[in-house]
């Protein structure tokens, strides 16, 4: 019996060594054949402060209304207003002008816009231009695009691309072209 129990023994101990070296092996295996997953924090920079549906938004000085903004719908971000259906009216200057387009980006602290889509920009005394895209600075009163497009005065029409439109200086510098102009007598 003796020799029985010895023998049951030695077989369980073998077992338990043979379990704990099972196991240290697996560790060191996992231990030197895994690497560590690389997960790196996300950072949110850019998100809205808040949204908001069909608004107008006033701008006011002791002269009275300086800016009138009107959209569908904007997300306000702490440097910029991402709109949609964009309404922007300027009574700064001279001359009202109104710009209208799909989207639009005002950033406030530059005082420019942004408008892409549908671009119409409508100035108080006739002058009309469309295009797909264009930028505007409040500062300067320049309207600028890249992409063709077509200006309208009366029944002048005048079609390019590369437009620059200063309404304070009523100025327009373009490239390519096209125009018919009619031209009035002199008394």
């Amino acid at each position: 019996m003796t020799k029985e129990k010895s023998l049951c023994q030695f077989g369980y101990n073998m077992s338990i060594n043979i379990f704990f070296i099972s196991i240290f092996t697996l560790l060191l295996i996992i231990f030197f054949g895994f690497k560590p997953l690389d997960i790196k924090p996300q950072e949110f920079l850019d998100v809205p402060v808040f949204q908001i549906k069909t608004f107008t938004l006033h701008e006011l000085n002791k002269k009275g209304l300086i800016t009138l903004m009107k959209g569908d719908e904007a997300l306000r971000y702490t440097d910029r207003y991402r709109v949609k259906g964009l309404d922007y009216t300027d009574n700064s200057r001279k001359y009202i002008a109104n710009m209208r387009a799909d989207n639009g980006v005002y950033r406030d602290q530059e005082s420019t816009l942004d408008l892409d889509g549908n671009v119409l920009y409508n100035r108080e005394d006739g002058l009309i231009f469309k295009t797909d895209e264009a930028s505007y600075n409040k500062k300067t009163s320049i309207a600028n695009t890249k992409s063709n497009y077509v200006l309208y005065r009366d029944t002048n029409i005048v079609t390019g691309n590369n437009l620059e439109y200063n309404n304070q200086l009523n100025k327009i510098k373009s490239k390519n072209i096209v125009a018919k102009y009619q031209l009035q007598e002199s008394n």
